[in-house]
């Protein structure tokens, strides 16, 4: 009976909280439609012909035998092949043996331009494989690089 009492005195103040919350749809607090800008459609059919786009001259590098604590380095270079800037916001990595360098100005149409990989091999051994997703306002707008490395012990007999 006291536990009834309690959710009959708490019941009133939680529904006044939620609705409190709440919103009617009339109101104009909502954002308007013309502000999305996204090219498909509910069938999958979208313009996407006015966007920027990447086009890789590679999407993977083998730096082959890499002597475990090599550092190497390797440039994607690409072109916005689309008909407006091209705009990275992230590039991550699968590991943290690589760090990239990318570029955080637009890149304009026709131009080029390059993402930078750098894989450190100390404390890996046997075949490395590791991925670089580049995050843009491309349709899509993720990008996966690819590194691959087969990192060898040092000779110490020499």
């Amino acid at each position: 009976m006291r536990n009834l009492n309690i959710c009959m005195a708490v019941f009133p103040v939680v529904l006044c909280i939620a609705l409190a919350g709440c919103k009617s749809s009339g109101e104009k607090n909502s954002i308007p439609a013309s502000v999305v800008q996204n090219p498909n459609s509910a069938t999958g059919k979208g313009d996407t012909g006015s966007l920027p786009a990447f086009q890789f001259k590679d999407e993977e590098h083998d730096f082959g035998k890499v002597i475990e604590g090599e550092i190497v380095t390797y440039a994607f270079g690409f072109t916005n092949t689309g008909k407006s800037d091209l705009v990275i916001s992230n590039v991550s990595t699968s590991c943290g043996c690589t760090v990239t360098k990318f570029p955080k100005d637009p890149i304009p149409p026709k131009s080029d331009g390059y993402i930078e990989v750098t894989f450190n091999s100390e404390g890996r051994g046997g075949f490395q494989n590791k991925t670089v997703t580049v995050l843009a306002n491309t349709q899509p707008n993720e990008k996966v690089l690819r590194i691959t490395a087969q990192v060898i012990k040092p000779d110490l007999t020499q």
